[in-house]
């Protein structure tokens, strides 16, 4: 290979989706799962459900480091959720890959930060499929992409993650840059909200997906379910540990292997 040449983003440790649990947990009130259990799950490259506050979206979404997408959990993931995939990056990096804000003037509600959505040039076609999908968004995790390999408009949505995490905003796309800091991971995390199921007649749900629906979600899937709240609780108790990519007291290398 050229010194030139492009590197490809790296294939995730853990290929496989999630699939459903056969005994589900038995519950007698809604409970969220510890912290440090999120963590470590999110740590070896599975999905975790986090809730934002009721006052607020009062919704569930899907993170996953983007760096551990593979083909698989990516189909998983557009189908049994939104299918609109976003990807929460640092400011920093998003200049230094030249992707802009969306618009100049955010009216989001939320003032969730939309850049304009990209695509991965190198070894996709269209951009919608899970493969392409999957391929950019580890390539936006991988430290050696270029601006160049990227083509503007695509099929991703890029967010742009405010300095200081949840500790500044209590938004999914915080938590996301956030839990890939705390797991030693690229800060790059894929987010997609959950929505309630439409049965085959057409009848059910066709809104957002709330907190006794994403628990059950969650455990019909054996995810971890958590909430921003508690992320931001953990980063205040746990301090500089974040920037250590730290989990539990447990350095990230030893803690995959657990």
């Amino acid at each position: 290979m050229s010194p030139d040449a492009p590197v490809p983003p790296p294939a995730p440790r853990n290929p496989s989706r999630p699939h459903k649990v056969a005994d589900l947990p038995s519950r007698t009130a809604f409970a969220f799962d510890p912290i440090e259990d999120a963590l470590a799950a999110f740590v070896r490259g599975e999905f975790v459900v986090v809730m934002d506050d009721e006052g607020r979206e009062n919704e569930g979404d899907l993170l996953i480091a983007a760096s551990e997408v593979s083909t698989e959990k990516m189909a998983w993931l557009i189908r049994y959720s939104s299918g609109y995939v976003c990807i929460a990056l640092p400011g920093e990096r998003l200049d230094e890959l030249v992707i802009p804000m969306m618009v100049a003037e955010n009216q989001d509600p939320h003032r969730t930060a939309y850049t304009v959505t990209i695509d991965y040039r190198i070894g996709t076609t269209t951009g919608i499929s899970a493969h392409d999908r999957a391929l950019t968004a580890r390539a936006l995790a991988s430290p050696t992409s270029k601006p160049t390999q990227f083509s503007r408009p695509g099929h991703m949505v890029p967010l742009r993650a405010r300095p200081g995490g949840v500790l500044t905003r209590r938004g999914h796309t915080e938590a996301g840059v956030d839990l890939c800091e705390a797991a030693g991971l690229p800060r790059a995390a894929v987010l997609c909200e959950i929505v309630e199921d439409v049965d085959e007649g057409g009848e059910g749900g066709a809104g957002m997906m709330r907190r006794d629906g994403c628990r059950s979600f969650a455990d019909r899937w054996g995810l971890k379910m958590i909430s921003v709240e508690m992320l931001a609780e953990w980063r205040r108790k746990a301090g500089a540990g974040i920037r250590k990519g730290v989990v539990n007291g447990v350095a990230n290398g030893d803690a995959a292997k657990s």
